[in-house]
């Protein structure tokens, strides 16, 4: 398992805890956006939508450029990579712990169904 930085993850999984920058990390997918560009879809002032956009510089998700008076965001993916390297432990530890219950379950239901041909 990849050994982040506890502050680093904790930021991160700050970062994806609003709604309103998931969607912005989402668009940012798709290609570098102004903040206005970001702010846009929410009806947000640009000085709300700078605040989600610091939460996420602060995580590592985005980096901000500024060109004269326009400030462009564009993704930084790779936190998004440690985080899911993260969340996929415990995606295996369950996977693990469902599969030893499903054979629990067979076991239970091979031990109730009488044999064949025993149906008089």
């Amino acid at each position: 398992m990849v050994e982040q930085q506890p502050a680093q993850l904790d930021a991160v999984f700050h970062a994806l805890g609003d709604a309103t920058r998931r969607r912005m990390l989402r668009s940012l997918a798709d290609g570098q956006r102004t903040v206005g560009e970001l702010a846009q879809p929410f009806d947000m002032s640009l000085a709300a939508a700078s605040k989600h956009i610091k939460a996420l510089e602060k995580a590592g998700l985005v980096r901000r450029t500024v060109q004269g008076r326009i400030h462009i965001c564009r993704l930084e993916a790779r936190p998004l990579e440690d985080a899911h390297d993260w969340i996929a432990f415990y995606q295996r530890f369950w996977s693990g712990r469902l599969d030893v219950l499903e054979a629990l379950l067979r076991q239970d239901d091979a031990a109730k169904t009488p044999p064949h041909g025993d149906d008089q």
